[in-house]
Parts: C-alpha cells; sequence; structure tokens
C-alpha cells in the first residue's frame, strides 16, 4: 500500500506569555490504509480522529510543545494508545500544558517507520528549544512545525525563542535538502526548500 499525506486544518488559541492569539493549525498525518503517524496535536481531538478513522496510530509526534500543537495530545494518546513524542529540551513547555503527564523523548536522527516511510527527526531549535522538523526522503517532504514557513522563518519574539538559533537551523539543517523538497508547514501554505533558500539574507537583514 502506497504511502500518502492527508491533512486537517484545526482552529484555536495559542497562548504564551500572558498574551493569546486565535490560530488556525495543520495537523499532518503520514502512512497508508492500514498505519499512520499524527504530526502535532492541535485543538480539535475529534477532528483529526475523523481523518485518521479506523488506521493505527503507531505514534503522535510533536514538532514543539507550544501549547497549540500539544493541547490535545493527551486525549489522542488516550483514543489511539500511542505514544506522544517529543523533543525533551521542550519540557519545560510541555508542562505549561500537563504538569503531571510524561511524554516519550524523541532525538536528532531518530527514525521513526510508518507504511515503509521513514520520517527522520532534525532538531532545528529555535522557535522553541525542543522544535523538530520531521523529514520523509521517500515522499519529499518536510514537516517543519514552526521554523520554516512560506516567507521565512518561525516567530522568534516570545520565551524561549532565538533568532539567531532557529536561522542556523534552517540554513544547517533544512537548506542542506533537497530544494524540490515540499515544506509542509504548521501554519498556512505548503512551501519548498528551493523558493526559500534565496531569501535568507533578507530574513537576516529582517531580524526577528
Amino acid at each position: 500500500m502506497t504511502a500518502r499525506i492527508d491533512f486537517v486544518v484545526t482552529s484555536g488559541t495559542f497562548s504564551l506569555d500572558g498574551e493569546t492569539h486565535e490560530v488556525d493549525n495543520n495537523v499532518w498525518i503520514v502512512g497508508d490504509d492500514h498505519e499512520v503517524v499524527i504530526i502535532d496535536a492541535a485543538h480539535d481531538a475529534d477532528e483529526i480522529l475523523a481523518a485518521v478513522a479506523d488506521r493505527t496510530v503507531k505514534a503522535i509526534i510533536c514538532t514543539h510543545a507550544h501549547d497549540d500543537h500539544i493541547n490535545v495530545a493527551e486525549d489522542l494518546a488516550n483514543a489511539t494508545d500511542a505514544l506522544v513524542m517529543l523533543h525533551p529540551a521542550d519540557e519545560p513547555l510541555w508542562r505549561h500544558v500537563y504538569p503531571d503527564d510524561d511524554f516519550e523523548a524523541l532525538y536528532d536522527g531518530e527514525i521513526i517507520e510508518v507504511a515503509g516511510v521513514g520520517l527522520h527527526i532534525l532538531h532545528t531549535p529555535g522557535h522553541a528549544p525542543g522544535a523538530v522538523c520531521v523529514y520523509a526522503p521517500s515522499l519529499n517532504a518536510v514537516f517543519s512545525g514552526d521554523t520554516l514557513f512560506r516567507g521565512g522563518p518561525g516567530a522568534t519574539g516570545r520565551s524561549f525563542s532565538d533568532f539567531p538559533t532557529i536561522i542556523d537551523s534552517i540554513t544547517e539543517r533544512l537548506f542542506e535538502l533537497p530544494p524540490e523538497t515540499i515544506v509542509h508547514t504548521g501554519h498556512g501554505d505548503s512551501t519548498t526548500i528551493g523558493e526559500e533558500a534565496p531569501h535568507l539574507d533578507e530574513w537576516l537583514q529582517r531580524g526577528h
């Protein structure tokens, strides 16, 4: 069975540093007709589970632990018996939402297999200390969370974030991928590595 990429857009809020904003999140589902991995757990467990349907969920990968990317992680885990996976550097953010619940540690270089596809974990800090991107070479895709968007890097003006660090992550990890790699983002439209790489100097001049 050929693996494919599905997604749903869920809506809710993002809160940090005393501010709350309305957001729409992309939740990516990678797999085939039998098994999937969910990338990010945003806002609406029922909508995500409807997209999964009767397929087995092998893992719930969180690209980082801002509340809009994890706020239904436990609901999904309870419904699917799948592990919630997160880079341990984001534990302080995780504890804002789940003070008593744990997660499975996810590390740079780890490969998670689903439906014959290897999902390669790339630690890409900057937007958050434990931010990761999930690279699927056989699908010509990388799931960038909030590290890279169409038009620039993720925001770095809040706690736990750093602009030089996210630039290093993008240039050293993401821009090393083939230019035709499709970047499936945590919010908004997809892009490609080749579309974004030429704009690095603009981002540096603009700063965040």
